[in-house]
This record gives C-alpha cells, sequence and structure tokens, in this order.
C-alpha cells in the first residue's frame, strides 16, 4: 500500500505534520508512518582536558556521575518518544487514517529516513524543529538536510493545517519544477484542485516555450490552469503571488534552474520555505 512518510520530534509543529500527513493520505488512499529519529548525540563536559586542579578521584567520581546523568537522560528520551508516537497514532486515527504504523529508530533523522524513504510517495517535515529559533525564522536543523537527501517529494508543514483547496506553482522551468508539473498533472493528490502556474522574471522565447510546456501538461492532467507572469525580485514577487491568489499551498522545484545550484537548496526556495505562512511541497 502506498504510505506518507511523516517524521516528527514532537515539536509545536507536529500536530501540523500529522494533519497534512492525514490529508496526504486521504488524497492518495495511502497509509501514513510516522518516524521518531532519536539522536544519541548528547552535549558532553570535556573531563579529558582537566587542568589538574582537579584530583583523579574527583575525575573518577565526576565521569561516574556524568555517565548516571546519561542513563537517566536515555530513559527520559525513551519515553518522550514513545509518547510522541502515541500521539500522533490517536491524531491520524482520529482524522480518518485507518493504517498507521509508527516507528522510533536511533541516529540522525537524515540517515534513518534513507532506511524508510524507498517504501513512501512522499515525505512530510515540520518547517521548524524543537530547537528552532522563531523569533529569527531560521528553518529547522533538518530540514534542509532532508530536501537535499531525500529523493521523495517533500512537504513541509506550515504552523498550523488548513484545508487545501487551491495551490500554486512556482516554476522557471528547471528541471525539478517540471518534475513537480509532472506529479500535479499525474498524480491524485492535487487533482480537482484549482491551479495558479507563475513563472518570475523577463519574458523570452524560453521561457514562454517552457510555460506553455507547463500549461499543456496540467491541462491535460485535467486541472484547470490560471498562468502569470511575475515581475520583480523573484522572492518579493511569489511571495505577492501566493497570498494575492489565496493559494493554500505552494508548490516548487528545489534548486533552482542554474548549474551552481545542483549542489546546495535553491536561495529562492529556501526564502520561500522560511518565510511562507502556506505549506510547500518541493521536488528535486
Amino acid at each position: 500500500m502506498t504510505r506518507i512518510l511523516a517524521c516528527t520530534d514532537g515539536s509545536v509543529y507536529a500536530a501540523s505534520v500529522y494533519d497534512h500527513a492525514a490529508w496526504a493520505a486521504t488524497r492518495l488512499a495511502a497509509g501514513v508512518q510516522v518516524l521518531h529519529a532519536l539522536d544519541r548525540h548528547r552535549e558532553r563536559a570535556a573531563v579529558a582536558d582537566f587542568s589538574g586542579s582537579i584530583g583523579i578521584d574527583a575525575q573518577e567520581e565526576l565521569l561516574e556521575e556524568l555517565t548516571r546523568l546519561e542513563e537517566a537522560q536515555g530513559r527520559v528520551a525513551q519515553r518522550k518518544a514513545k509518547l510522541i508516537l502515541q500521539d500522533a497514532g490517536h491524531r491520524l486515527l482520529a482524522a480518518g487514517v485507518s493504517d498507521v504504523a509508527l516507528a522510533q529508530r536511533h541516529g540522525p533523522l537524515v540517515e534513518t529516513l534513507a532506511a524508510f524513504e524507498d517504501g513512501a510517495e512522499l515525505v512530510v517535515v515540520g518547517k521548524r524543529g524543537e530547537a528552532a529559533d522563531f523569533a529569527t525564522l531560521h528553518l529547522g536543523a533538518n530540514v534542509e538536510r532532508v530536501i537535499r537527501a531525500c529523493g521523495r517529494p517533500v512537504l513541509v508543514a506550515s504552523r498550523a493545517f488548513r484545508p487545501i483547496e487551491r495551490f500554486l506553482i512556482a516554476f522557471d522551468g528547471g528541471p525539478s519544477a517540471r518534475k513537480a508539473v509532472e506529479y500535479a498533472a499525474r498524480k491524485p493528490l492535487l487533482k480537482g484542485l484549482p491551479c495558479d502556474l507563475v513563472m518570475a522574471g523577463p519574458a523570452d522565447p524560453a521561457h514562454d516555450e517552457a510555460m506553455a510546456w507547463a500549461c499543456d501538461h496540467l491541462e491535460r492532467g485535467g486541472l484547470t490552469v490560471r498562468p502569470a507572469r511575475l515581475t520583480g525580485v523573484p522572492e518579493e514577487a511569489l511571495a505577492r503571488a501566493v497570498a494575492d491568489r489565496h493559494a493554500d499551498l505552494l508548490v516548487m522545484g528545489a534548486y533552482g534552474h542554474s548549474r551552481i545550484r545542483q549542489l546546495i537548496v535553491g536561495s529562492t526556495t529556501a526564502t520561500m520555505v522560511r518565510t511562507c505562512r502556506v505549506p510547500v511541497l518541493m521536488f528535486r
């Protein structure tokens, strides 16, 4: 059965991740796999570099205390992980998802994700995690790494879920943006929803040809498309387009249409994910 992979750390975005996963599962007739990765990395005191002011006996006593503390922290982390997954299961079942699987693994999320993504149709993550700095609007530590590493479409959940009734595709003609168009045209996730197709930048024959291809592809997939060209700074123009067109979901490629951006998440993408108030569905 098709599965949605929902990644959670129990942060304030967790409920939104579950709700977005439930929405996607309903649209795709899929189950949901919830993954909680418990990273064992902890901050440790540098006990090996004492200057000599602490004696050998004191060092041994401190090491024993640190070991006990780490063991206690591990038990608390395991208990927290169990409660996080229980909460996820209850919320998804209440949302009408009948096929829910819960998994807890040790290790960094990105490395753990590789073992689960092959069977997933879509990966859902929160925009920020439990350690995020909301005041600076920085992305969560794992989000950009997931986008870079994941071979599946990644749905970055906004702070709170709201019904998705129309979507906007930010199209630049590049390979990842074309994947987004093909997915929207082919898969049931966005079927029946009005689509705005926008391109930022000056008009030229290559861009016109790319827009015509995208419109044709989407319309042949049964979607109602409203194309538009945007002027101005791409990030600002796209943000205005999302707001002016009342889009509930932004769809875009994770990489810009230039060779130098093939190694990093495109700057426009990172800005949109960081500042946009709607969920963002991205394709590599």
